[in-house]
């Protein structure tokens, strides 16, 4: 059986790290522990489940923390985790079972990251992340912020979830401070770096600024795909924040020039129409959701209620409007059991 080293980063994570640590101590040879930092009873904690703690002086740079942590690793695979995420115990089961019938060539493990739930706790948004990488020093982080490892090799994908319970907001100007100094200090940004600071400066409400660096990174030819579809979202929420609707709509179908049409864009073009109260166009693209390309194994990142709920409830609204009171019923029972 193969082995795996548990690379973590954590700075004052009293709250959540021995829930963490719980969770996969039976699936982890090895854990290491970088702590960047901290001024709560982390290393404390950390030190119940093992003796290799080391600490890092935090740089406003994630990728080389993690590499600096994913460095200690002795395993013969490598897994990274946040101090906030958790393996439930269905998880472990099936990790246990991949595990035990490991393929050696296998470079890059990919699995579900859980990071939103709906009020019956039922996962609402998910996206593929690369979790468990050989332990080579061709598979480690890049960027800043929203740091990854690129996958290549040979690659398998695991239907097995890691969810992300965050207990607290945390520190919501952290990654926009470092994009900023990035910026400030003529850092050049790659494809990857723009598209974020695009999404950060849109969730600060600058959308202006937003909106020119998803613009930028649209124009780039290296941007990935999925990156480029969601960018056209972003974009068009920019748009709605500075009042040009019409360069909204256009990013929206800007999106379907990339692929197949996604639920979550068909979604936003539906609600574009509905609040416009043109519900005949409004029906048509809350229909094509229903039908919709989930490109979950792409890295996409996917809002569930895109792919049955929502389009339901606005098909309901829609009818009801239109007087079409058997359609609206229909759709109404859809959402019902959908929900």
């Amino acid at each position: 059986m193969i082995s795996i080293s548990l690379c973590m980063i954590v700075r004052n994570e009293e709250r959540v790290l021995g829930r963490c640590l719980e969770s996969v101590k039976d699936f982890a040879d090895e854990i290491v522990i970088v702590d960047t930092g901290s001024g709560d009873r982390t290393a404390e904690i950390a030190a119940e489940f093992t003796d290799r703690i080391f600490h890092y002086p935090w740089r406003d740079d994630f990728s080389a923390a993690r590499n600096f942590a994913m460095d200690q690793g002795q395993g013969e695979y490598l897994m990274w985790l946040d101090a906030d995420d958790v393996i439930p115990e269905r998880s472990l089961e099936k990790l246990m079972e991949l595990k035990q019938a490991f393929d050696r060539e296998t470079d890059v493990v990919m699995l579900p990251y859980v990071t939103a739930f709906d009020e019956q706790g039922r996962p609402a948004f998910s996206y593929y992340r690369e979790r468990i990488v050989r332990n080579s020093k061709d598979f480690r982080f890049t960027g800043k912020v929203h740091e990854v490892i690129p996958p290549h090799g040979k690659i398998i994908y695991a239907d097995i979830p890691v969810e992300h319970r965050k207990t607290d907001a945390g520190d919501s100007d952290r990654n926009l401070r470092i994009y900023e100094k990035m910026k400030k200090d003529g850092e050049k940004f790659d494809a990857r770096s723009l598209y974020y600071y695009g999404r950060e400066l849109l969730y600060h409400g600058r959308y202006r600024e937003g909106a020119q660096a998803l613009t930028e990174f649209l124009e780039r030819p290296d941007g990935w795909v999925e990156n480029q579809i969601d960018a056209t979202r972003q974009l068009a929420y920019c748009f709605y924040g500075t009042g040009e609707d019409s360069k909204a709509l256009q990013a929206l179908l800007y999106g379907l020039s990339f692929d197949v049409p996604r639920g979550e864009t068909c979604c936003d073009l539906g609600r574009h129409f509905f609040d416009r109260e043109r519900y005949e166009e409004a029906a048509y693209w809350y229909k094509q959701a229903f039908t919709a390309k989930r490109a979950d194994r792409s890295g996409a990142f996917i809002r569930e209620e895109c792919y049955g709920f929502l389009p339901a409830v606005f098909l309901s609204m829609i009818y009801d409007r239109l007087g079409q009171k058997e359609m609206a019923g229909m759709y109404h029972d859809l959402a019902y059991f959908s929900g």
